[in-house]
């Protein structure tokens, strides 16, 4: 690689991070944005579709109509309040999947509400409906913040795949997606600590205003830390839990137990549960 065209490189990738912060709504941080969160939206909406499609085809989708009952019951509590965040994601299209995996530890909630949770988590950790909700909340917070774009977005200039001033004045997201490769790459990524501390943060309050012990967020990580030498343990990998996370956590449970002993109604939206596409 000569100079000249490493300098051109550095002062390329420089002008596209100069072009590409955008401010969160939600965080009010300043996020690397080359990719919008309409084009996250819909290379998840793809890769979902897919997902779903395949475990379906493999009988993977749970038809245990308790459990299934029980998340819609929870996430649709949980949605309700993230809408009050951001009110234009009532147009979201938002789903839950229940994976019949009992061996894996994992929950999410891509760009657009799409979400989805293994039987796993719910069974080797003996997860209470608290902590069920503190996993969702906290994935539904990931999707509020727009934190799959800002991954897609990093994950491209990393690998150099877009590169320069004229790219990012002239890309076309659609185009730079395609296919929802990169969607699902984005899901499997590291969150950064900026990341699992802003969903940490918005994800126990959503969860206390859907009426949900926010304590739970702290039991949960501690049954979390101590299962983890298991196998299947996915969450973990793009969720990292240090000892200071529950310290975190745990200072804000006094911040969010009078929205947790409001005795308002909790309302439910009416999201859809996947069972076959």
């Amino acid at each position: 690689m000569n100079k000249i065209w490493l300098r051109r490189l550095s002062l390329g990738l420089l002008a596209l991070t100069l072009v590409a912060c955008a401010t969160s709504v939600v965080t009010g941080r300043r996020q690397f944005m080359i990719v919008s969160e309409d084009s996250a939206i819909a290379a998840s909406q793809q890769a979902y579709a897919q997902q779903v499609n395949e475990l379906s085809d493999a009988g993977k989708l749970s038809t245990d109509k308790a459990l299934i009952n029980r998340i819609e019951r929870i996430t649709g509590k949980l949605v309700a309040q993230a809408i009050k965040y951001r009110p234009e994601t009532a147009q979201w299209q938002w789903s839950v999947a229940v994976i019949n995996d009992p061996e894996t530890v994992n929950a999410y909630c891509m760009a657009g509400g799409r979400m989805a949770i293994y039987t796993g988590l719910v069974q080797k950790l003996n997860a209470t409906d608290d902590e069920i909700a503190q996993v969702m909340g906290h994935e539904i917070a990931h999707a509020l913040a727009a934190h799959t774009a800002e991954k897609m977005s990093t994950h491209l200039v990393v690998n150099g795949l877009v590169l320069g001033t004229a790219v990012a004045t002239e890309m076309d997201n659609r185009s730079v997606i395609g296919a929802a490769a990169l969607a699902n790459v984005a899901l499997a990524l590291p969150n950064s600590r900026q990341m699992e501390a802003d969903a940490d943060r918005i994800g126990i309050e959503i969860a206390a205003k859907a009426g949900f012990d926010p304590q739970a967020a702290v039991t949960l990580w501690q049954k979390m830390a101590k299962e983890s030498g298991n196998n299947g343990f996915e969450f973990l990998s793009t969720h990292p839990a240090p000892e200071r996370r529950q310290k975190e956590l745990q200072k804000l449970v006094p911040q969010m137990m009078p929205y947790y002993q409001d005795q308002s109604p909790r309302p439910t939206f009416p999201l859809k549960t996947v069972h076959n596409v």
